[in-house]
């Protein structure tokens, strides 16, 4: 379930990538008139921007819904503990070697050198 929903995480962030790329600013018309590119578009002057805004605005709510999910789901996961209360494990001595370990000096403080 949650592999889903992440591909439809990853296909409305991808979604609303490519719609906001494609859509003219408020300013294209402008630099249109000047002959820097055609003021017309596939869905016509007006059309575009209405069912561009209207899929722009269905990714991001399909992004955000599926954004919550995620999280929702990563903290209600079983055996999700705090990492500070989590005991720490014993360490294998077999497979540390002896010439790893270093010996540690203990003693006075009179035989620390100034």
């Amino acid at each position: 379930m949650e592999q889903l929903i992440t591909i439809i995480h990853v296909l409305a962030a991808v979604g609303v990538i490519g719609l906001v790329l494609l859509q003219h600013g408020k300013g294209a018309d402008m630099g249109a008139a000047f002959g820097s590119g055609a003021s017309g578009s596939l869905f016509g002057v007006s059309g575009s921007s209405n069912f561009m805004s209207k899929a722009t605005a269905t990714c991001v709510a399909i992004f955000f819904a599926t954004s919550l999910t995620l999280a929702y789901m990563a903290s209600h996961r079983a055996g999700n503990d705090s990492v500070i209360k989590a005991t720490p494990q014993a360490v294998n001595t077999e497979s540390v070697k002896s010439e790893a370990v270093i010996p540690v000096q203990t003693g006075a403080a009179k035989d620390i050198p100034n």
